[in-house]
């Protein structure tokens, strides 16, 4: 099996050492491509595989999975070949939680990750009932701006626009009808980090991540809102780079 040609799994840059492989999982809407910076500036302590969902970029014409436990198994099915090395996962907003229901199934199967990684996403247990897949497109575009987080030249293209909302869309669907399942609690590390600002996620929703694991659990709260990253990319690839660091050195 050719990994390089799998349309699930992009590695950006491949690494020659045998480090960490961080997972990142993208946000509603998000794509791959969101985290090649990421994996650029992890490269000398991580190798980064960013999830392509389908329904965007170069799987546009895929059909969008709108269902969070199946596009996780869709996902853990693909990354087999990769578990040859210790995996870490990293989703942002809806990603973290598809994150964290491929955890369960890795280590369901064997594979315990040595980290999750949840950014701006409400514990699987704190659960609200939202409908913004059912708003319209001029409404659901409103909501995008709101957030921030969709790169500009997307949002100033009346035609890119709307070609991205169905993505959106099923994105929104799957997160907003998820509901978590009973079940083990992970045995991996969890990191949750928040904006304190964050209209959809505020910290009392993030902490609640502590009773989904056995292992330790830290917060990391930060200035912004929804995409706080974006402001504070450092500082959040200085925690993924420590807490990966005392990983290996355990």
């Amino acid at each position: 099996m050719n990994i390089e040609a799998n349309l699930w799994i992009r590695r950006f840059h491949p690494s020659k050492g045998d480090v960490v492989r961080l997972v990142c999982f993208p946000h509603a809407g998000g794509s791959a491509s969101y985290y090649f910076p990421v994996s650029q500036a992890l490269s000398p302590v991580a190798e980064v595989l960013a999830v392509q969902y389908p329904g965007r970029q170069d799987r546009f014409a895929e059909p969008c999975v709108d269902d969070v436990h199946e596009l996780a198994r869709q996902i853990f099915g693909n990354l087999g070949p990769w578990t040859d090395r210790p995996l870490a996962l990293f989703g942002h907003s809806m990603g973290a939680t598809v994150g964290y229901e491929v955890a369960r199934l890795l280590e369901e199967h064997g594979t315990t990750p040595v980290h999750l990684f949840v950014s701006s996403a409400r514990a699987p247990s704190r659960r609200r009932d939202e409908r913004v897949h059912r708003m319209s497109d001029d409404e659901l575009i409103a909501e995008m701006r709101r957030l921030g987080g969709t790169d500009s030249s997307v949002l100033g293209d009346e035609d890119l626009l709307r070609m991205v909302l169905g993505a959106v869309r099923s994105d929104y669907k799957a997160v907003e009808t998820y509901l978590h399942r009973p079940g083990p609690r992970l045995e991996c590390p969890i990191t949750a980090l928040v904006g304190d600002d964050d209209p959809t996620t505020t910290v009392a929703d993030a902490e609640p991540w502590r009773s989904h694991t056995n292992a330790a659990f830290d917060l990391k709260v930060f200035t912004g809102g929804h995409f706080y990253l974006n402001a504070h990319t450092t500082e959040m690839l200085r925690i993924i780079t420590e807490c990966l660091a005392a990983t290996a050195g355990e």
